[in-house]
């Protein structure tokens, strides 16, 4: 993939000064992306619970307000149409990427203002609509913005690449989440959602200054038939003539396995420990965030030093073995410097672990397609913490809290099994995996 990024590729190699590599401008504009990604998720989720828990909604109806983050999980069906349609007027002016990106933070911003203009103790129908609309353009966002990210860097910076897109994330998620509920405790909540329509606004600015990635060449295309055979069939059909195509998925599905039922369970769990909510938001909220953040950014670091498999293989045993801090914690009882020492040691390695992950994905994807085989791997992760983790409260109602904590870390193996069967098929793994990005085969 040609690149015309030679400075940042220069400051990406300092040996001296490995933090210089997140501060090339590609690496700020990804930093902004994913800051941009992560600020709509929350307000179809907790933010979402708790507007609807402050205004009195029934918490049978909050419960089923849980079903709007469906598009997050179905996204790899119209992910061709946004990886190789291109838009009228919006393609010639920003490209390809940048055109849908900018119609989608567009429609977001407008979105996210009219929910707050709903009224969910009066008409909840209608909010639930509203947050329905805001999943499906926030998950039609992060598809463009994954293959953004793919495409814009090159294969040595992908996981730089990916711990600033989950710094950025994160700094989403803490505005949308801790301050969002901080402002409703002085402004009205149109209010507030209207500041948070005015901060996913001015992510159109990074967008519209950001450059577009050069596009592979492609063959001219006759009629609808040849269209749904390159854009829809092609991708699915690259990805499963791949060595161990299977084995990868499964890996994707359980590499987080374990994190995934001890994160579903951790409010209840720190309720039964006697924590108060505002040392849960204090240690969890905010500086749990910082954390996730400043493992993400070592992540980055241990994929470009010693290659992605290297640091799957770290951040899954970490990610495992930090578990056990909680159980710790569960023999302490209510002893705050206990569970921040746990939820530090958790979050640094989940933020590794997670910047790993994403760096891998990324590799996967062939450029020719890199939006709907990112958005189908995605999909597929999503499908299955949902899913598996759905287990968690029957084993932490059958189990003590030092048991089940300790099971979260027994069930983090089948993931790293996975990890070493894919080293064998892969054992001479390039900076990024040595995967499968590809050109389209002609022909």
């Amino acid at each position: 993939m040609e690149m015309n990024a030679v400075s940042d590729t220069a400051v990406a190699k300092t040996w001296w000064s490995p933090l210089a590599s997140y501060l090339t401008p590609r690496m700020l504009i990804i930093l902004a992306m994913g800051f941009a990604s992560g600020l709509p998720l929350l307000l179809t989720l907790s933010t979402l619970s708790y507007w609807l828990s402050k205004v009195g909604v029934d918490k049978t109806t909050i419960g089923l307000f849980a079903l709007v983050g469906t598009p997050y999980t179905f996204k790899f069906l119209w992910s061709p149409i946004m990886d190789q349609v291109r838009l009228p007027i919006l393609d010639r002016l920003l490209g390809r990427r940048r055109g849908w990106l900018i119609l989608t933070q567009l429609l977001l911003s407008v979105a996210i203002f009219f929910m707050g203009l709903t009224d969910p103790a009066v008409d909840p129908i209608k909010t639930a609509v509203m947050a329905l609309i805001i999943a499906f353009l926030s998950a039609s966002q992060d598809i463009v913005i994954d293959a953004y990210r793919i495409e814009i860097l090159p294969e040595d910076q992908q996981g730089q690449g990916a711990a600033a897109t989950q710094a950025g994330y994160r700094f989403g998620l803490l505005l949308a989440g801790a301050g969002a509920l901080a402002l409703s405790d002085y402004f009205s909540w149109p209010l507030v959602f209207t500041v948070l329509a005015a901060a996913m606004a001015a992510s159109m600015i990074i967008t519209l200054l950001a450059p577009e990635p050069k596009r592979p060449a492609q063959k001219p295309r006759h009629g609808y038939r040849q269209w749904v055979k390159e854009a829809v069939i092609a991708p699915f059909a690259d990805f499963i003539g791949r060595k161990g195509w299977a084995v990868i998925l499964l890996f994707v599905l359980f590499y987080k396995f374990g994190d995934a039922l001890g994160g579903t369970m951790a409010n209840p769990f720190y309720v039964e420990m006697g924590f108060t909510g505002s040392e849960v938001a204090a240690v969890s909220k905010l500086w749990g965030v910082w954390m996730t953040v400043v493992g993400a950014l070592l992540g980055g670091i241990i994929v470009a030093k010693w290659g992605i498999f290297r640091a799957l293989l770290v951040g899954g045993v970490l990610q495992a073995v930090t578990n056990l801090a909680f159980a710790y914690v569960a023999m302490k009882g209510h002893d705050l410097p206990a569970l921040t020492a746990a939820i530090t040691a958790d979050n640094i390695a989940g933020g590794a672990a997670g910047a790993a992950l994403v760096a891998y994905l990324s590799s996967l994807c062939n450029v020719a397609f890199t939006a709907t085989q990112y958005a189908l791997l995605t999909s597929f992760m999503a499908q299955g913490r949902t899913w598996l983790s759905s287990g968690s409260g029957w084993l932490a109602d059958h189990t003590d809290w030092v048991t089940f904590w300790t099971a979260t870390m027994l069930l983090a193996v089948p993931g790293l099994l996975l990890l070493w069967w894919i080293m064998r098929l892969y054992p001479k793994p390039a900076s990024t995996g040595e995967t499968l990005r590809r050109p389209v085969a002609s022909g």
